[in-house]
């Protein structure tokens, strides 16, 4: 018999394709969403839904009490998703949070929880091409609106360190970078304010057939990962047999700044029509880095499947399927 699996944040953008890439699989999948209602959505797949807020443990009271073989833990507040600033929803989802999904792991006697970190514990190694290990010292920012969200992501990581030595609990922790995923909502948050996401601002000028721009160094790299590479990844860690630990998730190759425009422009842009290019060295561009995805690869038997062009392909794809649209609504509810 197949594992049931309980995921908590299962509404999100990796969350979802999760559930779906895993039932698919014949697992048995439990979603979990802060959300009162997830419209219906995951009953089309045969998958029951439970609204659960991870920071009050009375909510867990509604969760199946045996049967649970492994959990996935991608719930939590979000800068990204966080309009204005409010630290306490950093402390009260991610360590009170992931505290009280230890404790449920523990009492339904699951074997294993799988964990996404924020790869701002090493934000301090970037600016090189030198790949990050997963094993590097984890550090947090401290300033910014990533400080206090990335001393939360550090002190789950060590809570569910806590609960592998004391009661056995296997632990696959990995660490994100940007997952690229198609949403209808073009739009983040920095420091509390709403802002077009980079990526997403030059596919929609592409689309357009609008002139781009590189901004700083053409030939700085960074690692671009699909989030189907990211659900093949668990996936691994749901056969592993290992007791897990840190692992780098994305392909251990940099995508430069040059590339990305022209993947853009290639893929997004009308038949005939070519956006034209401006350099702007004069403007700030973001710090490269690559993970070393070496652990990943050897440990867990991942192969990534998705280079840049191919990622870009599939996003266009869902982008024009709108397939999640009972949870995410559709493009045009977000486009001002």
């Amino acid at each position: 018999m197949m594992d049931t699996i309980v995921i908590f944040g299962a509404t999100g953008s990796v969350g979802v394709y999760t559930a779906l890439f895993l039932k698919k699989k014949g697992y048995n999948i439990i979603a979990v969403g802060q959300r009162k209602s997830d419209n219906g959505f995951f009953a089309e797949y045969d998958i029951p839904y439970y609204s659960v807020n991870i920071a009050n443990k009375n909510d867990f009271n509604i969760l199946p009490v045996s049967g649970v073989d492994q959990v996935l833990h991608f719930a939590g507040a979000m800068p990204a998703r966080m309009q204005g600033y409010d630290p306490y929803q950093y402390v009260n989802s991610i360590i009170t949070g992931t505290l009280n999904v230890l404790e449920y792991i523990r009492k339904v006697n699951a074997l294993k929880v799988i964990f996404t970190q924020s790869i701002a514990d090493v934000l301090h190694l970037f600016g090189s091409t030198d790949p990050i290990s997963p094993d590097s010292v984890r550090k947090f920012p401290l300033i910014g609106d990533h400080s206090i969200y990335s001393i939360s992501k550090n002190a789950a990581v060590d809570l569910i360190e806590h609960y592998f030595n004391q009661y056995a609990i296997k632990r696959f922790i990995l660490r994100l970078p940007t997952i690229y995923v198609y949403h209808p909502n073009p739009y983040y948050y920095v420091d509390g304010v709403r802002k077009w996401m980079g990526y997403r601002y030059l596919i929609d000028r592409a689309i357009n057939g609008k002139e781009l721009e590189i901004w700083g160094d053409p030939f700085s790299k960074k690692e671009i990962v699909y989030v189907k590479d990211f659900v093949q990844i668990v996936d691994k860690c749901v056969q592993s047999s290992l007791d897990g630990g840190i692992y780098n998730v994305g392909r251990g190759i940099g995508v430069t700044l040059e590339e990305q425009i022209q993947g853009i422009i290639d893929v997004f842009c009308p038949v005939g029509v070519r956006s034209k290019i401006r350099y702007c060295p004069e403007k700030k561009d973001s710090p490269q880095f690559i993970l070393d995805v070496t652990k990943t690869i050897e440990e867990l038997g991942y192969i990534p499947n998705y280079d840049y062009k191919s990622y870009l392909n599939d996003f266009k794809k869902e982008m024009q399927a709108e397939r999640f649209c009972k949870l995410w609504g559709r493009k045009e509810d977000f486009y001002l």
